[in-house]
Protein backbone atom coordinates (compact mmCIF):
# COMPACT_ATOMS: atom_id res chain seq x y z
CA UNK A 1 0.00 0.00 0.00
CA UNK A 2 0.89 3.75 -1.25
CA UNK A 3 2.00 6.02 1.93
CA UNK A 4 -0.96 7.97 0.09
CA UNK A 5 -3.56 5.27 0.41
CA UNK A 6 -2.40 5.16 4.16
CA UNK A 7 -2.83 8.58 4.92
CA UNK A 8 -6.22 8.07 2.98
CA UNK A 9 -6.93 4.87 5.63
CA UNK A 10 -5.88 6.64 8.39
CA UNK A 11 -7.72 10.05 8.24
CA UNK A 12 -11.51 8.50 7.53
CA UNK A 13 -11.45 5.21 8.99
CA UNK A 14 -14.16 4.33 11.53
CA UNK A 15 -11.51 2.21 13.45
CA UNK A 16 -10.39 3.61 16.48
CA UNK A 17 -8.03 6.51 15.72
CA UNK A 18 -4.55 6.08 17.76
CA UNK A 19 -1.73 8.16 18.12
CA UNK A 20 1.54 8.54 19.88
CA UNK A 21 2.87 11.48 21.66
CA UNK A 22 6.37 10.73 21.61
CA UNK A 23 9.00 12.67 23.74
CA UNK A 24 11.89 12.56 26.45
CA UNK A 25 9.12 14.24 28.64
CA UNK A 26 12.11 15.03 31.42
CA UNK A 27 9.91 15.88 32.95
CA UNK A 28 6.12 16.09 31.74
CA UNK A 29 5.13 19.64 31.82
CA UNK A 30 1.82 21.52 31.61
CA UNK A 31 2.75 22.22 28.26
CA UNK A 32 3.08 18.50 27.66
CA UNK A 33 -0.26 18.06 29.15
CA UNK A 34 -1.99 20.76 27.27
CA UNK A 35 -0.99 19.04 24.16
CA UNK A 36 -2.58 15.81 25.36
CA UNK A 37 -5.73 17.17 26.91
CA UNK A 38 -6.61 18.80 23.45
CA UNK A 39 -5.70 15.53 21.43
CA UNK A 40 -7.72 13.45 23.76
CA UNK A 41 -10.98 15.61 21.53
CA UNK A 42 -10.20 14.28 18.69
CA UNK A 43 -8.24 11.07 19.21
CA UNK A 44 -9.96 7.77 20.62
CA UNK A 45 -6.24 6.85 22.06
CA UNK A 46 -2.71 8.57 22.81
CA UNK A 47 0.68 6.59 23.89
CA UNK A 48 2.33 8.85 25.22
CA UNK A 49 5.83 7.07 23.92
CA UNK A 50 9.35 8.05 26.22
CA UNK A 51 12.19 7.81 24.01
CA UNK A 52 15.00 6.66 25.24
CA UNK A 53 18.38 8.43 23.72
CA UNK A 54 21.59 7.64 25.22
CA UNK A 55 23.38 10.74 23.98
CA UNK A 56 20.76 12.46 25.64
CA UNK A 57 21.04 13.58 29.64
CA UNK A 58 18.06 13.27 31.27
CA UNK A 59 17.33 14.27 34.86
CA UNK A 60 15.07 11.39 36.14
CA UNK A 61 15.62 7.68 34.97
CA UNK A 62 13.50 6.41 31.83
CA UNK A 63 11.41 4.52 34.92
CA UNK A 64 10.46 7.26 36.84
CA UNK A 65 9.14 9.30 34.05
CA UNK A 66 7.14 6.43 32.86
CA UNK A 67 5.82 6.30 36.47
CA UNK A 68 5.19 9.82 36.87
CA UNK A 69 3.07 9.89 33.97
CA UNK A 70 1.45 6.64 34.26
CA UNK A 71 0.29 8.36 37.60
CA UNK A 72 -1.15 11.51 36.35
CA UNK A 73 -3.35 9.81 33.54
CA UNK A 74 -4.39 6.43 36.37
CA UNK A 75 -7.74 7.65 35.76
CA UNK A 76 -7.76 8.27 32.16
CA UNK A 77 -7.71 4.91 29.98
CA UNK A 78 -7.49 6.29 26.75
CA UNK A 79 -3.79 7.14 27.64
CA UNK A 80 -1.16 4.72 28.03
CA UNK A 81 2.11 5.64 28.92
CA UNK A 82 5.53 3.41 27.59
CA UNK A 83 9.35 3.75 26.93
CA UNK A 84 11.14 2.81 23.43
CA UNK A 85 13.93 2.85 21.98
CA UNK A 86 13.92 2.93 18.37
CA UNK A 87 12.92 5.54 15.32
CA UNK A 88 9.59 7.05 16.37
CA UNK A 89 7.99 6.02 13.20
CA UNK A 90 8.97 2.86 14.04
CA UNK A 91 7.45 2.90 17.72
CA UNK A 92 3.89 4.20 16.17
CA UNK A 93 4.06 1.33 13.49
CA UNK A 94 4.39 -1.41 16.58
CA UNK A 95 1.85 0.09 18.40
CA UNK A 96 -0.74 0.56 15.09
CA UNK A 97 -0.63 4.27 15.36
CA UNK A 98 -1.83 6.19 12.42
CA UNK A 99 -0.57 9.14 13.67
CA UNK A 100 2.00 11.48 15.49
CA UNK A 101 0.95 14.27 17.66
CA UNK A 102 3.62 16.82 18.44
CA UNK A 103 3.24 20.28 20.08
CA UNK A 104 4.92 23.39 18.99
CA UNK A 105 6.19 26.41 20.29
CA UNK A 106 8.15 28.27 17.77
CA UNK A 107 8.99 28.40 14.30
CA UNK A 108 12.16 26.77 14.73
CA UNK A 109 10.02 23.76 16.10
CA UNK A 110 7.71 24.03 12.79
CA UNK A 111 10.77 23.92 10.69
CA UNK A 112 12.08 20.72 12.56
CA UNK A 113 8.99 18.63 12.93
CA UNK A 114 7.80 19.94 9.15
CA UNK A 115 10.65 17.48 8.40
CA UNK A 116 10.02 14.83 10.09
CA UNK A 117 6.84 14.83 9.72
CA UNK A 118 7.32 14.75 5.93
CA UNK A 119 9.95 11.49 6.34
CA UNK A 120 7.25 9.52 8.55
CA UNK A 121 4.51 9.78 6.32
CA UNK A 122 6.95 8.61 3.08
CA UNK A 123 8.48 5.93 5.10
CA UNK A 124 5.43 4.53 6.89
CA UNK A 125 2.11 6.32 5.72
CA UNK A 126 1.82 7.95 9.47
CA UNK A 127 0.66 11.72 9.53
CA UNK A 128 1.75 14.00 12.15
CA UNK A 129 -0.47 16.57 13.81
CA UNK A 130 1.03 19.59 15.22
CA UNK A 131 -0.91 21.28 18.02
CA UNK A 132 0.78 24.80 18.88
CA UNK A 133 1.37 25.65 22.69
CA UNK A 134 -1.29 27.98 24.00
CA UNK A 135 0.57 31.03 24.14
CA UNK A 136 0.79 31.72 27.88
CA UNK A 137 2.59 28.27 27.91
CA UNK A 138 5.06 29.27 25.27
CA UNK A 139 8.11 29.84 27.57
CA UNK A 140 7.35 26.38 29.43
CA UNK A 141 10.10 23.53 28.42
CA UNK A 142 11.31 20.95 29.99
CA UNK A 143 15.05 22.05 29.44
CA UNK A 144 14.34 25.17 31.72
CA UNK A 145 12.23 23.02 33.88
CA UNK A 146 15.55 20.85 34.89
CA UNK A 147 17.60 23.67 35.24
CA UNK A 148 15.63 25.19 37.92
CA UNK A 149 15.52 22.02 39.53
CA UNK A 150 19.34 21.76 39.55
CA UNK A 151 19.25 24.95 41.28
CA UNK A 152 16.79 23.55 43.48
CA UNK A 153 13.56 25.86 42.70
CA UNK A 154 9.74 25.36 42.94
CA UNK A 155 9.30 24.22 39.74
CA UNK A 156 4.80 23.43 40.72
CA UNK A 157 4.12 25.99 38.25
CA UNK A 158 5.40 24.01 35.63
CA UNK A 159 3.91 20.65 36.77
CA UNK A 160 0.24 18.91 35.92
CA UNK A 161 -1.46 19.22 38.96
CA UNK A 162 -1.28 16.31 40.84
CA UNK A 163 2.43 15.29 39.29
CA UNK A 164 5.22 15.78 41.68
CA UNK A 165 9.05 15.51 41.26
CA UNK A 166 11.10 14.19 43.58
Amino acid sequence: MKSEELIIKNCQSSVMKRAIFPGTFDPFTIGHYSVVKRALTFMDEIIIGIGINDKKKTWFPTEKRVEMIRKLYADEPRIKVEAYDNLTVDFAREREAGFIIRGIRTVHDFEYEETIADINRKLAGVETILLFTEPELTSISSTIVRELLQYGKDVSDFLPEGMEVE
